[in-house]
């Protein structure tokens, strides 16, 4: 009797870890959410489907209503699209300076100033915010906005007698400070010339513009924001990111500004993050960098490091950028390289020869060249590996550098707005002949290169709708070019939405994680109100990103 009691008892628990057991499988079938409505995967072999069900931080199903309906249980969040919105893989911002431009957002903003006189009433008003001896950075002024007339500090010494200035031009390679900015450095009329940089004078006297490496004589002096004033930028940024529809950026970083790592990596301790971040170091620190990756590894989905980022040159804009040839506005120049190519060479072997992933800006045709070539005998000398190494910009193209791209492996890191805002005033700086291979996208299309996008925040808005705009139409900003600037260089709105997304994705090695919508990958996509396939191209910019979701978590809903 004892033995048949014993028997049932065991019965019992075992039926009940049955049960318990069923139920977990159960549970583990069943979605957290689907998705009916249009939906655009980015995979090749099934580019459609009309649902998607996501488990916890991960894709479950991709298919039809029929397959994705049975992974439905009692506690499933079921979101109806309309016949107009469209749902797709979350767009991957390629080239971003993201705690510089979370700055930004709390800065002056000169991006606007239509006027010289427009220019020097917003920083009049921006400084009436401000105490006493607190520097005023930021900006990101155009002195094309005015024909041409580049600020100097008379403009602004009187009105900002108590307060550092030093604001940048908007891509970055050209600042304009006041007289107490270089008071406050050291640096006055009898200062040499710094290699790699530009100090701008007249009669001998400083204007108040320093350009490039020259930039560090000003900047070395900025006291450094705090950890909150970084938190804060870091929060800011990524709101504005999730607001545009990007989930995961690439944040890259320039001699002086620090990679931010620290930051993003507290922030991803604290569950933080809501923005996927690739942070590259400055490549003269590749030593350590090395070092940082075998004790502590290349990091985790939410925060990867192992990318370098080094600068072969400086900007069109700024007359920076390595030529082979001179500007035509100024026919005595051809911009210059910011370092040495032996030191370049020397920096990027190095850190090859550890596994660490090469991002070099380079611009001018002559950068493009040189950096080609040394890529070229990289692989000679390291040997073959699957480097993914990437030129960020690869503006000015040397029409026999076009193949070298995709017979070297070199992904073109492109930034499709910057074709619109440059496109109103580049033929006059590099004449009509040349622009024809400037921002060529659909050149490296057609070679086969492997094109990436991004914005460049804070030089550029990070909204992949604008930036899929640009490519596609290459109207200029100014309204001049209504059918386009270089338009047999536009591409399709298909292959500008895959520099976002997968192929963005391929860019940073994680192509086998997000980029598209596959089962098993992160449950990384934004909805938008219209299907960007089949409008107008020119309404692009009209189209609204209503929401936003990471890791299958909503980080953003239009309001």
């Amino acid at each position: 009797m004892k033995s048949l009691k014993r028997r049932e008892r065991w019965t019992k628990r075992l039926a009940l870890l049955l049960l318990g057991f069923s139920n977990l499988v159960a549970s583990a079938q069943t979605a957290d959410q689907v998705f009916y409505g249009k939906i655009y995967t980015q995979n090749d072999q099934v580019p459609w489907a009309e649902a998607m069900a996501v488990s916890s931080d991960t894709i479950m199903a991709v298919g039809s209503v029929s397959e994705v309906q049975r992974l439905i249980g009692k506690k499933t969040v079921v979101v109806q699209l309309t016949d107009k919105q469209l749902l797709l893989p979350g767009f991957i911002d390629s080239h971003t300076h993201l705690v510089d431009g979370g700055f930004r957002l709390f800065s002056v903003q000169l991006r606007e100033a239509k006027t010289p006189q427009a220019f020097i009433d917003t920083l009049k008003a921006y400084v009436k915010t401000l105490k006493p001896g607190e520097w005023i950075t930021g900006g990101n002024w155009d002195h094309q906005n005015w024909n041409g007339e580049m600020p100097t500090r008379h403009w602004i010494d009187s009105i900002t007698p108590h307060n550092p200035v030093a604001i940048t031009r908007m891509d970055g390679h050209t600042i304009l400070v006041n007289s107490l900015a270089m008071k406050l450095a050291g640096v006055d009329n009898r200062q040499p010339d710094v290699a790699g940089g530009e100090i701008i004078r007249k009669d001998g006297e400083l204007l108040g513009l320093f350009k490039d490496n020259a930039k560090n004589l000003i900047t070395a002096k900025i006291p450094p924001a705090t950890r909150e004033q970084k938190e804060k930028a870091l929060q800011g940024a990524m709101h504005y990111m999730a607001q545009n529809g990007v989930t995961s950026v690439v944040s890259l970083t320039g001699t002086g500004f620090g990679s931010y790592y620290d930051v993003y990596e507290k922030a991803r301790l604290e569950n933080k993050l809501n923005t996927r971040i690739y942070a590259a170091k400055e490549i003269e620190n590749w030593q350590a960098l090395g070092e940082e990756v075998k004790a502590q590894g290349n990091g985790d989905r939410w925060l990867r490091r192992g990318a370098l980022k080094g600068f072969m040159d400086g900007s069109l804009g700024a007359h920076t950028a390595a030529f082979k040839e001179a500007f035509s506005d100024t026919p005595r120049d051809s911009g210059f390289l910011v370092v040495d190519e032996q030191t370049m060479y020397a920096r990027m072997k190095g850190a090859d020869s550890l596994g660490l992933h090469l991002i070099v800006h380079a611009i001018g045709d002559r950068s493009v060249t040189s950096f080609l070539n040394m890529v070229a005998r990289l692989e000679r000398e390291n040997g073959p590996r699957d480097r993914r190494i990437r030129m960020e910009h690869a503006q000015h193209v040397s029409a026999e550098d076009f193949k070298r791209f995709k017979e070297l492996g070199v992904i073109a890191s492109m930034q499709p707005y910057h074709a619109i805002d440059d496109g109103r005033w580049a033929d006059k700086v590099i004449g009509s002949e040349r622009a024809k291979h400037a921002f060529a996208m659909k050149s490296m299309f057609d070679e086969g290169t492997k094109v990436v996008f991004g914005s460049d925040w804070h030089v550029a808005p990070a909204s992949p709708m604008l930036g899929i705009y640009a490519a596609v139409t290459r109207r200029t900003i100014d309204g001049a070019n209504p059918d386009g600037w270089v338009p047999e260089q536009k591409i399709t709105v298909e292959q500008a939405v895959r520099a976002y997304t997968i192929d963005a994705a391929y860019g940073i090695f994680e192509e086998g994680t997000r980029g598209s919508l596959i089962k098993g990958k992160l449950a990384d996509f934004v909805i938008l109100n219209e299907n960007i396939l089949n409008i107008d191209p020119n309404d692009l910019p009209n189209v609204t990103v209503l929401n936003t979701y990471v890791g299958g978590k909503e980080v953003y809903r239009k309001p």
